[in-house]
């Protein structure tokens, strides 16, 4: 799962909480500092480098000095910036926002299914970035003398090791993994189940989409989703009568889900 790092620079305390309340719903946004005026919220942003920053550009106190140009600053200092986005409660300079390059343009009161907007928007370019700096890694491992001198794309195979057995498992084959103490149940398509002697946090980590937790217990495999009841918290396995339990926790990888789905070729009815 992705992990973004966040700040807020507002010079409304209330908006600060409000705005850090909502976040703390999403499991990829990790909180780091907060600032009232311009140059506390440099001096955050230089020390933490945050992947996004909430920043207020109409400040209610004009000695904050809050504004568009806290972004020209940032070039100053550093290379690549962080994501900006702009939380203020007018629309007005949203078009100058969009000549500064920010990354979104959020108004008060945020609410959450605008935040999950920017969240996805950001997950997909993270996974874009990831995507093509993996085909960069695989170009320079093929030999100079391959004969069509072509990138295939191959699919993750996963080894599970026991006592010199080395057990090979296409990850696409993959519908969940199952917490058991400090080892995991790996289920397969096919029904197979397969024990790694890893725990699920560690798969957490080193998995990717669409690989997604969504539960203390669970990871699943977004291909493999079926059905989403979020009455009963469930989701279901294609081809299966195993339903997965999804808890509050995780809830927001869930509506991650949902969105993505509806982002594909999809019809409801």
């Amino acid at each position: 799962m992705n992990k973004y790092s966040y700040i807020i620079i507002d010079d409304d305390a209330e908006s600060i909480s409000k705005t850090k309340t909502i976040a703390e719903g999403f499991s990829e946004l990790s909180f780091a500092a907060s600032a009232s005026n311009y140059q506390d919220g440099l001096n955050l942003v230089l020390e933490h480098k945050p992947s996004i920053v909430f920043l207020e550009i109409e400040p209610q106190d004009s000695s904050s000095n809050l504004s568009l140009a806290f972004i020209n600053e940032l070039h100053r200092f550093l290379d690549t910036i962080p994501h900006i986005v702009i939380t203020t409660l007018k629309t007005e300079q949203a078009f100058n926002a969009i000549k500064f390059g920010v990354f979104d343009y959020l108004i008060k009161p945020i609410i959450p299914v605008d935040l999950l907007k920017t969240v996805l928007k950001l997950n997909k370019i993270t996974e874009d970035l990831n995507l093509k700096v993996f085909k960069q890694e695989v170009s320079t491992l093929i030999s100079s003398d391959t004969k069509t001198g072509q990138i295939f794309d191959r699919p993750l195979i996963i080894c599970i090791k026991s006592y010199g057995d080395h057990r090979y498992i296409n990850a696409d084959d993959i519908a969940y993994f199952q917490a058991d103490n400090n080892s995991t149940d790996i289920y397969l398509n096919s029904g197979e189940m397969i024990t790694a002697f890893k725990t699920l946090k560690h798969f957490e980590n080193v998995l990717v989409y669409p690989f997604i937790r969504i539960h203390n217990s669970y990871i699943i495999n977004r291909n493999y989703i079926a059905r989403i009841h979020s009455g009963h918290s469930v989701c279901y396995i294609k081809n299966s009568l195993k339903k997965i339990p999804f808890s509050k926790t995780y809830k927001s990888n869930v509506d991650l889900i949902i969105a993505d789905f509806t982002a594909g070729n999809y019809l409801e009815v």
